[in-house]
């Protein structure tokens, strides 16, 4: 009797312990998932909107028109600055097969970006203008920028510009 007893604590314990394995292996596999999109696992998520051209949507390409795609990430207060970034990352390969391209060039960088009394003023680094040309480009840039930004209701006005420059800045 003693015998059964004694396995039967050992049964027990070794079923605790596989639970105990699964369960980690679980939490640390939801870890992993979210911490790939970048996303902390107590992180709440929010989504927006970032606008790119799309040649099925527009099949004639109206350089100005540009259509919204819902980007979901962790919330921030920032969030001008965070539908810039997602905008500068492109359109995804599931976006990219539903039409959707970008004009802006990769690698681009947001220097600074501020909003007040309804103005979002976005300064980028150089590689905004590399190899920059065509009025078409240059339009279908400005809209996806300016269309990303007034998403927001504390933006009426964008103002973007390039290492400080507004003047002469993507030109065709």
């Amino acid at each position: 009797m003693k015998i059964f007893m004694f396995n039967k604590k050992i049964i027990y314990l070794i079923l605790a312990a596989v639970f105990v394995v699964l369960a980690v292996f679980s939490y640390s596999q939801s870890r992993q998932a979210k911490k790939e999109k970048n996303v902390s696992p107590e992180q709440e998520l929010m989504t927006l909107k970032v606008y790119f051209n799309n040649d099925k949507l527009d099949p004639e390409f109206s350089c100005y028109k540009v259509f919204p795609v819902e980007r979901k990430v962790g919330k921030k207060t920032a969030v001008a600055r965070a539908a810039i970034e997602e905008l500068l990352k492109g359109p995804t390969e599931e976006e990219k097969a539903a039409g959707f391209f970008t004009s802006i060039n990769t690698g681009v960088k947001i220097q600074k970006l501020v909003v007040e009394n309804g103005t979002a003023k976005v300064d980028f680094d150089k590689q905004m203008e590399y190899q920059m040309g065509g009025s078409c480009r240059v339009s279908a840039i400005r809209s996806q920028i300016t269309e990303t930004l007034k998403q927001f209701s504390t933006v009426k006005n964008v103002i973007i510009s390039v290492d400080g420059r507004t003047e002469d800045i993507l030109q065709p």
